[in-house]
């Protein structure tokens, strides 16, 4: 039971559909838990799947966005740019348990939503960051870690699992959703710009210097200032990956390579940057047993995965047959889903 931050320097890569799935299959696997999403994203992909997909997912968080106060990450945020110093214990007042707006979900799968106005609030953020007390960078990147605290308290469970989608840019929101994470998933697609962003996640976060002379990121100097604890690397993860032919699968593993090299460099240098996964196994000490416990790959179930989203059904319970959705009428065959199942359950069962 640990906090998962889903996280790529870059757009585009499915982390948002990514959180979608996962979290719903682990809330699936683990009935007797309850589970947290936390969106973190101003665009609120993830919690629109969650909520009902592009069309009713898109009036639930109309819906909630429009409470007074908001029931969304912002509603909280606000709250704390108030009182920056002071833990308001308010985090689980902006819960929602997603079955009731969304009955394909588990009903032990609960979401703090994302809200556009993250964005508006980010300087606020930043802004308590420097005018408080001397460690006010400390205490306001331990906001989302108090709300996480604030929903255990509300459940009396000392541990649970959380899923936090983040943004892509390293915005002050992305810091602070990274700083509350124990552990982190680094999603990826099959395209050249993977590899850059990789990198820049492993700068940006771990303070990996790709080049002489180049700074550290002011996020990492900070963690590093006040002793906070990082993320650990869990999984890098190719996700909704396209093998139609063998063109594209000779690309796909040359980018998996390449990236596979970037992050094997870095557990190199320093293995406790990974969080060796809890199945018994021990640390690896060859690159073919460090590829088989931190390296995943998920199949893009193609016309599936897109029904997936757009309806908020996720795949595990999504059926073959006939599926309707903005006026539209679109066919999913059995063996899309086949591409994709298999690789969510393999990877929702690596999760501790």
């Amino acid at each position: 039971m640990s906090v998962y931050a889903i996280w790529n320097n870059k757009g585009g890569v499915g982390k948002s559909y990514l959180t979608f799935q996962i979290a719903c299959e682990y809330a699936r696997t683990h009935p007797n838990e309850n589970v947290l999403v936390v969106d973190m994203c101003p665009q609120a992909n993830s919690s629109s799947m969650l909520l009902g997909g592009i069309e009713a997912g898109e009036r639930n968080l109309e819906v909630l966005s429009g409470m007074t106060p908001p029931r969304t990450i912002s509603g909280y945020i606000a709250d704390r740019i108030v009182s920056p110093y002071v833990n308001t214990n308010s985090g689980a007042n902006y819960l929602t348990q997603i079955h009731s707006l969304n009955a394909w979900v588990p009903r032990n799968l609960f979401l703090v939503c994302g809200d556009e106005e993250l964005e508006m609030q980010a300087a606020g953020i930043r802004l308590a960051c420097s005018a408080g007390p001397a460690d006010s960078w400390r205490i306001v990147h331990t906001w989302i870690s108090d709300l996480i605290d604030d929903v255990k308290h509300s459940w009396n469970q000392e541990n649970i699992t959380v899923f936090i989608d983040c943004n892509p840019s390293f915005t002050i929101y992305t810091e602070l959703a990274i700083a509350a994470s124990d552990r982190l998933i680094l999603p990826f697609s099959a395209d050249g710009s993977s590899k850059r962003a990789v990198r820049s996640v492993l700068s940006l976060v771990y303070g990996v210097l790709r080049r002489p002379g180049q700074s550290q990121s002011e996020f990492f100097r900070n963690i590093e200032r006040y002793r906070m604890a990082l993320p650990q690397i869990y999984s890098y993860v190719g996700n909704r990956l396209t093998q139609m032919n063998n063109s594209s699968a000779s690309a796909f593993r040359t980018v998996v390579l390449e990236i596979f090299g970037e992050v094997f460099r870095v557990w190199q240098a320093d293995p406790s940057n990974f969080c060796v996964h809890p199945n018994g196994n021990p640390a690896p000490t060859s690159r073919t047993g460090f590829r088989a416990m931190f390296e995943a790959q998920i199949n893009d179930a193609n016309t599936a995965s897109v029904v997936s989203g757009a309806l908020g059904i996720p795949i595990c319970r999504l059926t073959a047959g006939t599926k309707n959705f903005a006026g539209r009428q679109v066919q999913v065959n059995q063996s899309q889903l086949d591409k994709q199942l298999p690789n969510i359950r393999d990877f929702v069962a690596s999760i501790e």
